[in-house]
């Protein structure tokens, strides 16, 4: 894979690809959670780059794509993943986005609905505004300075072992929090902004209807938030199928990543 960058005008994106795309083919978007990075997608990366286009980046303000001006919105962030994609020449993109990666997939759908070939929610929720309370939305505009006074070695230890249930998920989800070590302002900073656009999204009350085959995926063992909540009532509100699993975390793709890379790879024999 190939390492690029992309300006916006709030700052440079760094992302991964394919070192050849095929443009008849289509082509896997690895989008990682708030505060992850790249490395979030290793196991499913080094799984499908033999086999398909595949896509991973640094969300802007996370790890390589630093600095970057915290004034965009999720829209945004849509906007500039098609602008790559469109550079790239990946003309049938489906969306893997984790956590957050998977409300930029929502937004990317509202903003380009025929453009995207196939949808994979893990361990994220649905970004319309019927789902979250007046209590949530409220609290997610306020999360920065939870981030900015929790202790950081407390806030290492809640971070890691919160989101996996695995050595391996747990150890990855550190030496990802470990990149904002000795700057929780900028940590904190990224996190707020993240849930403060999140909530910006739902408020905005849009259809974020996913047109295309999809998938939802969600740890069995997934405490953040309220996420087991939202994946139960998004599948019973829309039909698309969910996936449950056993032992897995709010990461469930490194907690399991060969069941992931299966179910991710059976939705594409479908399409």
């Amino acid at each position: 894979m190939i390492n690029k960058t992309h300006h916006t005008p709030c700052g440079t994106i760094h992302y991964w690809v394919s070192d050849i795309i095929r443009t008849d083919d289509i082509s896997l978007i690895f989008l990682p959670g708030l505060t992850a990075d790249h490395r979030l997608f290793d196991k499913q990366l080094e799984y499908f780059k033999d086999k398909h286009n595949v896509f991973v980046w640094d969300a802007p303000g996370h790890a390589a794509s630093y600095p970057f001006e915290m004034t965009f919105t999720l829209m945004d962030k849509a906007q500039w993943l098609d602008e790559i994609l469109e550079k790239e020449g990946m003309t049938k993109p489906i969306i893997v986005g984790q956590s957050m990666g998977g409300y930029v997939g929502q937004a990317y759908s509202q903003l380009f609905p025929n453009k995207l070939r196939g949808f994979v929610s893990v361990d994220s929720a649905p970004l319309q505004r019927k789902y979250a309370t007046a209590a949530e939305i409220w609290l997610l505009k306020r999360m920065k300075p939870v981030y900015q006074h929790y202790p950081w070695k407390s806030l290492l230890k809640s971070g890691t072992n919160g989101v996996a249930t695995t050595e391996y998920g747990r150890k990855l989800m550190l030496d990802m929090m470990m990149v904002y070590n000795g700057d929780q302002a900028r940590y904190a900073k990224l996190a707020g902004h993240g849930f403060r656009i999140l909530a910006e999204a739902m408020e905005a009350d849009l259809a974020y209807e996913i047109k295309c085959p999809a998938l939802l995926i969600c740890g069995e063992k997934d405490h953040a938030g309220s996420c087991i909540r939202y994946n139960k009532a998004w599948n019973k509100n829309t039909g698309i199928p969910i996936k449950w699993i056993e032992n897995a975390g709010h990461n469930s793709n490194t907690d399991a990543p060969e069941i992931v890379n299966e179910l991710i790879e059976r939705l594409i024999r479908e399409i």
